[in-house]
């Protein structure tokens, strides 16, 4: 949809660039990332936040130890790989990649894991990405998931969390989430 977006509405060159090499960079880092950065962010920030609010305790070291291992092998692989010693994942200009990128990466941050602090070359890409976004459009995007804790108490009514403690028990037993 992104791709979409960008040649329907003819947004500056930088966004998808019409260079196929570079081009090929972001179409690399989208087709990679939906497997990688998207469902380890996603994996830590439900068993990190969203399922100690539904369930009432908090995940097992042991097990959210093991979610947080994977997802730092991944911001390794995306900082050896995608990054490397660019300003941002395809050169000198921030592209959708990079928007996409920072996106899941929020989830993380959100869910209490100070990943940006933990790792200095992956703290300094965010923040040229929130300087070429504009800090203040940077923090409207991410207001909702950084402002969740504070909102935990609201975030959901009892017959939504009993909805989601039902799929929680069955993903638990099959093995597919680790709390």
């Amino acid at each position: 949809m992104l791709r979409y977006l960008v040649q329907k509405y003819n947004t500056p060159d930088h966004w998808y660039p019409a260079d196929l090499q570079k081009r090929a960079r972001v179409d690399e880092y989208l087709a990679w990332q939906h497997t990688n950065t998207r469902p380890h962010g996603c994996r830590v920030f439900w068993v990190k936040f969203m399922t100690p609010a539904i369930m009432g305790i908090e995940a097992a070291p042991d097990k959210l130890n093991h979610v947080l291992a994977e997802f730092r092998d991944i911001m390794t692989q995306f900082e050896e790989k995608f990054l490397q010693d660019r300003p941002f994942l395809t050169g000198d200009e921030i592209s959708l990649a990079d928007l996409v990128a920072i996106v899941e990466i929020m989830q993380v941050l959100a869910g209490g894991i100070p990943i940006f602090e933990e790792r200095p070359k992956l703290k300094a890409w965010k923040q040229r990405v929130e300087k070429a976004i504009g800090p203040e459009l940077f923090r409207e995007a991410h207001e909702e998931i950084i402002s969740i804790k504070e909102k935990q108490h609201n975030l959901l009514n009892d017959e939504a969390k009993e909805q989601f403690k039902g799929r929680l028990l069955l993903f638990t037993n099959c093995g597919m989430w680790l709390c």
